[in-house]
């Protein structure tokens, strides 16, 4: 086994995860709407998430731990990734709002903020900034 095979394994794994922990998330109400599942739909085919390994997370996603990631840089990183899926699916208004709440949330952004920074990450992505400009605006949006 190459080094590249046990890269491709881990990569893949941590998608999986990252997959199945906003499965979890979108699931906390027990509904998930037409928009999240296109958008799940979606998200799945980015990340390389087979249909059997979808199938068996949404019939078990409780046993997969949210695992948000510990630094902020990395929630910002994950936050835009995200942000900008939602906003190339077009899913407008409230179901947007909801969708990325939630997940943010489940990435670890607090509840008592995280509206306002649902708001400022689609309004940077449909500005469509840059990954750098991202993080920096989202860093200094308080100034």
């Amino acid at each position: 086994m190459s080094i590249l095979d046990l890269f491709d394994g881990g990569f893949r794994k941590r998608n999986k995860d990252h997959f199945a922990a906003i499965v979890r998330v979108a699931m906390e109400d027990g509904v998930i709407s037409d928009e999240e599942k296109a958008f799940l739909d979606r998200l799945a085919r980015n990340l390389d998430v087979s249909d059997d390994e979808y199938k068996a997370i949404l019939k078990d996603y409780m046993s997969h731990p949210i695992n948000h990631p510990l630094s902020y840089d990395h929630r910002l990183e994950r936050l835009y990734d995200l942000a900008r899926m939602v906003h190339v699916d077009h899913i407008k208004g409230d179901d947007e709002e909801r969708l990325l709440k939630k997940i943010a949330i489940g990435l670890g952004f607090s509840h008592e903020n995280v509206g306002y920074i649902v708001d400022k990450a689609l309004n940077l992505v449909s500005e469509k900034v840059d990954l750098d400009t991202f993080m920096d605006k989202m860093k200094h949006m308080n100034q």
